[in-house]
């Protein structure tokens, strides 16, 4: 799997080959997130830092903005229906 970026990896960083499959697995399954998981994810993980909800919608549309591959733009009221239904 994906054994030329692996290859690469381990050429160009300190990384050994199994680290550097490791690092690539880690990426992937960061990004093969579903938009909805990343929006209740990132919701519990601000509401534990004691943010509120008005901060953490903002936070959250802006952030969707950066993704891999940017889902189209939710409004705040969208973000909630996902979080809560």
């Amino acid at each position: 799997m994906h054994d030329e970026l692996v290859d690469h990896l381990a050429r160009s960083t300190p990384l050994n080959r199994g680290e550097a499959l490791r690092v690539i697995q880690d990426v992937l399954a960061y990004f093969d997130e579903t938009t909805e998981e990343y929006v209740r994810r990132r919701h519990r993980e601000l509401q534990g830092q004691g943010l509120v909800n008005a901060e953490i919608f903002e936070r959250i549309a802006a952030d969707l903005k950066y993704r891999a591959v940017a889902p189209p733009e939710l409004t705040l009221r969208q973000l909630r229906r996902i979080v809560y239904g």
